[in-house]
């Protein structure tokens, strides 16, 4: 097969989706599946929706429409705030949005109303993390907005941490958006039948507390797709952690001297190299580059160090690891770096189930 290639085995995605309904369920949070990472992958979708994930959500509208093929009255979410110039796609490709601007949620009505389609919203409210959100403050007057627009729903209120300054969802903050939703269901009539507490940082509060209050809904992407929580990347029990790998062809095996020579600047991408070594280093280079993978989070097999990576070249220390012009090479992948592949349009794809 050619290589790069990112492999993707379908049965563990739907199995680590099981795995975290199933430990959900009992405080009557249910899981959406974000296939932003994957570039809206529809086998993926579909794994996560075999695993018991009751809708799927991207960040990009082309995603959403890669998901639209799917069987069944599937719910598509758009997770970023829709922008102005996107509304008559974003209607169209996405049954709710997130939204916090009052221009765009009047965009979205229009455009609603034009296509004869009814749009849910979630307002997004801000809680400390300073990425989207309303403030707490405003929210009153968003969700007035909301409820006179003819083709607009009020789905619900939903909080985003941890992204953008590492904050990290508690009893506290969550509290203050179950009291926002209390609120506003007294305040206006109405009934939210979505509290989207956060995305897979929230994971270790949604188990943990003894009371999640009215969050009953968590937008999950790296979790499912990597087995880890992200405000340490810790494993999460009983997921698993390599339904991932990117595989590289080995296009140079030469032993050279550790340390290069001549007068040294910057490199390719701005930094000055700094190697600590003596003597000779079992060397390979693989046709992987920073156009296809993201080096911080590439994770290499046991005894293989990563030397550099330049636009196109992946440099390696072999250490005792046999190797060949030609043989390929897997990588685990962390999140940026597995992004970073799904997206290449260099990178080919195997999506393999029944592995």
């Amino acid at each position: 097969m050619s290589a790069p290639r990112l492999e993707i085995d379908l049965d563990k995605l739907e199995a680590n989706t099981r795995v975290l309904v199933d430990r959900l369920a009992p405080a009557g949070i249910r899981v959406t599946g974000v296939t932003k990472a994957v570039l809206g992958s529809p086998a993926v979708g579909a794994a996560m929706l075999r695993g018991g994930a009751e809708g799927l959500a991207d960040s990009r509208v082309a995603n959403l429409d890669r998901l639209a093929g799917l069987d069944g009255p599937t719910s598509r979410t758009l997770i970023r705030s829709p922008m102005l110039s996107q509304v008559d796609a974003v209607v169209r490709a996405a049954t709710c949005s997130l939204n916090t601007e009052a221009a765009v949620l009047r965009a979205l009505d229009g455009a609603a109303e034009l296509a004869g389609l009814r749009h849910d919203v979630v307002l997004m409210v801000e809680l400390g993390d300073l990425r989207e959100g309303i403030p707490v403050e405003d929210v009153a007057a968003a969700v007035r907005l909301v409820l006179a627009a003819p083709s607009l729903r009020l789905a619900g209120l939903g909080a985003n941490l941890a992204c953008q300054n590492g904050v990290v969802p508690d009893d506290r903050n969550m509290g203050v958006l179950s009291d926002l939703v209390t609120t506003v269901e007294t305040s206006y009539d109405v009934t939210l039948t979505t509290v989207s507490g956060g995305n897979s940082a929230n994971l270790d509060w949604a188990v943990s507390s003894t009371n999640v209050g009215r969050i009953n809904d968590l937008r999950l992407g790296e979790a499912i797709l990597l087995g880890v929580e992200p405000l340490n990347r810790t494993p999460l029990e009983g997921l698993h952690r390599d339904a991932f790998a990117l595989v590289g062809e080995v296009i140079e095996r030469v032993d050279k001297p550790f340390q290069p020579w001549g007068d040294q600047a910057q490199s390719a991408f701005g930094v000055v190299p700094d190697r600590t070594g003596t003597g000779t280093v079992r060397q390979a280079i693989v046709a992987l580059g920073r156009q296809d993978a993201d080096p911080d989070g590439l994770v290499p097999p046991d005894g293989i160090t990563v030397l550099g990576m330049s636009s196109d070249h992946l440099v390696l220390d072999l250490g005792d690891h046999p190797s060949a012009v030609g043989e390929e090479i897997r990588f685990g992948l962390g999140y940026g770096a597995l992004v970073r592949a799904a997206t290449s349009p260099f990178v080919s794809r195997r999506e393999r189930t029944g592995c």
